[in-house]
């Protein structure tokens, strides 16, 4: 087929929902992964309806290991190939480290950081042989940030999404196959009903450091069209992220202790 398409995990809701609508109004058609197929099949019919471009629900499970091939093999069958990638799923996991269990972090592992490096280790050499690829890894201001008690995997998997993007952006980006970190902040979405914090964080976090899923999906894709690596979106996350940089380790580490309680579940 003459359009592209473009390949989006955990396309049920959120980022990654807005990340497909995004691609259609651009022409592309979409595969749509994530493990609820009543909400995908529901995006798709509504993408067909009103970008006139195709849309392929894929049920998948990324936490297990054979999701990865069975997402590709689906998108072969339909004699396609990936020309942009959007690595979205992703959750958080509650509770201190030790106070979890070996599966669940181990599952967490699986979809934030084995999944995503696996979808983009297939289809980055079909890009690079086409000459044309855009690669958006959804990571996150907290990538950027000093960890904070509790979640404690979440920062360290987005924070490795952030330096692995830079290397795939400075390894491809004469092939023109553009790479770029989105690193959001706070997100109106259902990541904080899904991991329990959703009164925790609508009370204590002013209504200033939320953005939208749409505006956010809109900065990841321009920042990929324009081939930056970094995209961090709204002014006040610019801001966090600038003085995570000058702030000192120790100092940001002792902020991070005092203000970590307003978002993060121990």
């Amino acid at each position: 087929m003459a359009r592209r398409l473009a390949l989006i995990t955990g396309a049920s809701a959120g980022i990654g929902a807005a990340f497909a609508r995004i691609y259609a109004s651009h022409g592309y058609d979409v595969a749509l992964t994530a493990r609820r197929l009543d909400r995908l099949e529901a995006l798709a019919a509504e993408i067909r309806l009103r970008f006139g471009v195709e849309a392929y629900p894929i049920a998948a499970d990324l936490a297990q290991a054979e999701a990865v091939d069975q997402v590709l093999a689906a998108i072969e069958a339909e004699g396609r190939v990936v020309d942009a990638l959007v690595n979205n799923a992703g959750y958080g996991l509650s509770g201190a480290y030790a106070q979890t269990t070996w599966a669940d972090q181990s599952a967490f592992l699986q979809v934030l950081l084995v999944s995503v490096c696996g979808l983009t280790h297939k289809v980055l050499p079909g890009m690079v042989e086409r000459g044309f690829g855009r690669i958006v890894n959804v990571a996150s201001l907290a990538g950027l940030a000093p960890g904070a008690a509790g979640h404690t995997l979440y920062a360290a998997t987005k924070s490795f999404l952030v330096k692995f993007s830079q290397s795939l952006h400075l390894e491809n980006q004469a092939a023109g196959v553009h790479v770029s970190a989105l690193c959001p902040g706070f997100t109106y979405s259902e990541f904080h009903d899904v991991n329990g914090t959703r009164a925790q964080v609508s009370q204590s976090l002013p209504t200033w450091l939320w953005l939208g899923a749409d505006e956010v999906a809109a900065a990841g894709y321009e920042a990929a069209e324009a081939n930056r690596a970094i995209c961090v979106p709204g002014s006040p996350n610019k801001a966090i992220a600038a003085i995570a940089k000058l702030v000192p380790d120790d100092w940001a580490l002792a902020l991070m202790a005092s203000q970590g309680s307003r978002f993060r579940k121990v």
